[in-house]
């Protein structure tokens, strides 16, 4: 079973991302502020982060910037309801694995999870061989 990792400090869209996520039979935990955010990614449990931009204590591309800092490799969504345009590319230059504005279509967060989680599951095998 797959380990999610929301940092959401909306406590409203994290419940509903969660139970959503429960019931497509992943674990979640909730970081509510980047600084937790952060110190949750780095135990090693988790096997996405969904990443809010706007979190309190450190923002969104703080927490990413940290982790890819300290080479943690935990693949990384961005959830943001910044409707900028340059958001996706922005996101991708700063080790971000994925994009989605909010709001959205929980089916279109879960398809988004499901590409990364893939994608990094490929990667992993093909540097194995």
């Amino acid at each position: 079973m797959k380990y999610i990792l929301i940092a959401e400090d909306k406590s409203r869209i994290a419940s509903f991302i969660a139970k959503g996520l429960h019931k497509n039979g992943f674990e979640t935990a909730i970081a509510s502020d980047g600084e937790q955010a952060v110190q949750m990614a780095q135990s090693g449990s988790f096997d996405l982060l969904l990443l809010d931009i706007n979190l309190p204590l450190k923002d969104g591309w703080s927490v990413l910037a940290e982790l890819r800092k300290h080479q943690y490799l935990l693949p990384v969504i961005i959830v943001t309801a910044c409707q900028d345009f340059q958001g996706h590319l922005v996101a991708v230059e700063k080790g971000a694995n994925g994009y989605i504005l909010k709001p959205f279509r929980f089916a279109d967060l879960l398809g988004r999870i499901k590409t990364v989680l893939e994608n990094y599951t490929e990667e992993k095998i093909n540097e194995e061989t």
